[in-house]
């Protein structure tokens, strides 16, 4: 048939929604700013064993997950499952170690070949913070409540989420709880599904993250790794915990053991913004991340400690509901056919002008849109002005033109007003006629 849709997973991002989509985004760019994080990009696609190498081949994500391919020349390449693995393999690239520590911030598409629901898509897109070269428990404080803030710059997202939290200690500590993990489960190993079967060999702490109902009921009285860790992560996890729970950003504060997230990568504390409004479905995680100290070292870089998060951008949609408009001003020029076209473009370059030097002075992003609509009678022009959510409306008139000046109209408040077109040169006079800010 010739009705051609979008590939299952992948959705088209509409007008409408792109505006909103866009709020989310500028959102990030500004906390990002605010706490220090620059912005960079990597390539879409990367060589397959940067995903590989760095998020572990027993993890979903590279057993199952990745969208890989041969190129002409014979190279395997990935687009990227995550943000993480490309920027650690540009980092190191790039020689970035001279200038830790470093804060990055990047925001862009990613693939991941999953099941699609509510909130879950096979392209869709990421806001990622890293923080590399500081290992001090006051850079995981502040990232997790640069998180919680970025969620309540969304509005509806403050009230309804918890934050869970872990700390998977340090490799010590791991290894002593890995042991005990292991020796627990193969006393059960018959009820285990196939998938934690594989994993009690390569990676046991993920069976912790298992959503199979069987293993779900064998890990209720499985040992917990914060009974396993030194005095030292001990000691650190409580310092982060209790400073959580005073922070304003964050609704409630929740230690959850059996939280490992499902990358090998991980190390210390790891964190997860949980929705409980339900908006989206079973995928309820609207934010997460963790330390990672090993993984440039991993990668081949010298040992940098790291801690990082991602949302994504749709999942934010969804919970954000409508509570995310951008305000958008929006001018419509109205001209009598009688005047000369020339004047009418002349104008409104002019206004133009004028109004985006507005924004770049008062340093705000800018958001008036300013169109013209040449034909037809005026009271449909009005009324199409109207629907089109305009608020303010400039009627060009040949009377008018005679004395040097035209109507504006103030949708909302309907009050129309003769304006001098000379007014229209003076910032403060514009900024006073179009009621902005």
């Amino acid at each position: 048939s010739n009705n051609l849709q979008p590939v299952r997973g992948t959705h088209d991002i509409l007008p409408d929604d792109f505006e909103r989509f866009n709020a989310i985004l500028n959102n990030a760019r500004d906390i990002a700013t605010l706490y220090g994080f620059q912005e960079m990009a990597t390539p879409i696609f990367e060589q397959t064993d940067v995903f590989a190498r760095s998020m572990g081949e027993s993890s979903d994500v590279v057993s199952k997950e990745m969208f890989s391919f041969e190129t002409r020349g014979g190279e395997n390449v990935t687009l990227r499952p995550e943000f993480t693995a490309g920027i650690v393999r540009s980092f190191i690239s790039n020689g970035m170690q001279q200038h830790l520590p470093l804060k990055l911030f990047s925001t862009g598409q990613v693939f991941r070949y999953e099941r699609p629901q509510k909130g879950r898509q096979r392209q869709f897109h990421q806001v990622n913070f890293e923080w590399m070269g500081d290992d001090s428990w006051q850079a995981d404080a502040e990232i997790i409540e640069l998180a919680g803030r970025f969620l309540q710059s969304i509005s509806a997202i403050k009230n309804n989420c918890v934050l869970h939290v872990n700390s998977l200690g340090d490799a010590h500590s791991r290894g002593i709880y890995r042991d005990k993990l292991v020796s627990y489960l193969n006393g059960y190993i018959s009820g285990l599904s196939e998938d934690s079967k594989k994993r009690l060999v390569q990676n046991p702490l993920r069976i912790l993250d298992s959503k199979d109902v069987g293993d779900r009921k064998i890990l209720e009285t499985a040992p917990v790794i914060t009974d396993y860790l030194n005095k030292e992560s001990k000691e650190r996890f409580e310092r982060i915990c209790n400073y959580l729970q005073t922070i304003l950003v964050v609704a409630e504060v929740k230690i959850d053991p059996k939280l490992v997230r499902g990358l090998d990568y991980y190390n210390g504390i790891v964190f997860e913004f949980v929705s409980s409004g339900g908006e989206l479905g079973s995928q309820n995680t609207v934010l997460a991340g963790g330390r990672y100290d090993g993984l440039i070292e991993q990668m081949g870089g010298r040992y940098t400690p790291a801690i990082g998060f991602a949302a994504g951008v749709e999942r934010l949609l969804l919970l954000a509901g409508e509570s995310i408009r951008p305000k958008t001003g929006k001018i419509t020029i109205l001209p009598f056919e009688e005047v000369a076209s020339e004047e009418v473009l002349d104008f409104a370059g002019r206004l133009r002008s004028a109004l985006y030097e507005i924004a770049q002075k008062s340093r705000q992003k800018f958001d008036t849109a300013m169109e013209i609509d040449w034909n037809g009678k005026l009271s449909k022009r009005l009324e199409k002005a109207a629907k089109n959510a305009t608020s303010h409306v400039v009627i060009l008139s040949p009377e008018e033109a005679k004395e040097k000046k035209c109507i504006v109209k103030n949708m909302k408040t309907r009050i129309e007003q003769k304006i001098l077109l000379s007014d229209f040169d003076d910032m403060e006079k514009l900024k006073a006629i179009f009621d902005i800010v």
